[in-house]
């Protein structure tokens, strides 16, 4: 059967997807003080960082709307699947999940799940990619939200960022008994528990930061030659090189890539900021 896969903007999608019409974004938007965008195809990331570094308050985004995600549900395509940022970050998943139902109310019933990623950035793509998998093995709809819906709780999500304050002030590190000084260059590791962040350890300094960061993904993961290992970074390809490294030095992967945040992602990474999945 035909299907369609939407995401909101949080989820970086490859290149080949973005010019693929079974695949649409809906975007959030991004607003800091008096800047006010949408994360689109029109998102500026160093224009960005530069209004976040001379803003002395937090960036906010705001979700899209439920209509929005109900037009994107109105397409040809037998099967729709949605993947949004984790629920404890944004409202999206909660308007994914409303704009089926306004859907259903105009246009009558289709087969549309809508998968709480749990996560963000990358954690959202790698369970795009595994619903195309699935789709493109044969199964059915109900096979494929069976299996998304288990493999995203067997994925991992940890980061390290440079700055935690985007996170601090939007009351998202509630999870995290303790903060250290920055000042002390001191770096958390960072892990998303089923949508919770929790501080899985700390390093002096960034490098060390992601080596344990690399320690820990690869004793998280079971048979990590069956995965596929996402990084993405916030306007630092160096830091995602260097993980890279630190993680193939660790094990072998089925595949490996490596993108840049989009906006939200940006928001809430910092500038510097590196997310990995597996």
């Amino acid at each position: 059967m035909s299907y369609k896969i939407v995401v909101d903007s949080c989820c970086e999608l490859p290149e080949t997807y973005k010019n693929d019409n079974r695949f649409q974004i809906v975007p959030l938007g991004l607003e800091v003080g008096d800047y006010v965008i949408q994360d689109d195809e029109t998102f500026d990331q160093k224009e960005f960082l530069r209004q976040v570094a001379a803003y002395p308050l937090c960036p906010k985004s705001s979700c899209p709307s439920p209509e929005k995600f109900r037009e994107a549900y109105h397409d040809e395509a037998e099967e729709i699947y949605v993947v949004t940022l984790s629920s404890h970050l944004s409202g999206s998943y909660n308007s994914a999940e409303l704009g089926k139902s306004l859907y259903r109310e105009k246009y009558g019933e289709k087969k549309i799940h809508v998968v709480d990623s749990e996560s963000a950035s990358c954690g959202e793509t790698q369970i795009v990619e595994k619903i195309v998998e699935y789709k493109e093995a044969g199964l059915s709809f109900e096979e494929t939200v069976k299996k998304a819906e288990v493999f995203k709780r067997q994925m991992r999500t940890y980061f390290v960022l440079d700055n935690l304050e985007t996170l601090r002030k939007n009351g998202r590190l509630s999870g995290v008994k303790a903060l250290v000084a920055s000042t002390l260059n001191i770096k958390p590791v960072m892990v998303g528990n089923w949508g919770v962040i929790e501080q899985k350890g700390q390093a002096i300094g960034i490098n060390k930061a992601l080596a344990k960061m690399a320690d820990h993904l690869v004793a998280d993961v079971k048979n990590p030659q069956e995965r596929t290992l996402m990084i993405t970074h916030c306007n630092c390809p160096e830091r995602a090189a260097y993980m890279r490294e630190l993680m193939e030095k660790r094990a072998s992967y089925k595949r490996i890539v490596v993108m840049n945040t989009a906006g939200v992602s940006s928001m809430y990474a910092n500038d510097g900021g590196v997310i990995v999945t597996l």
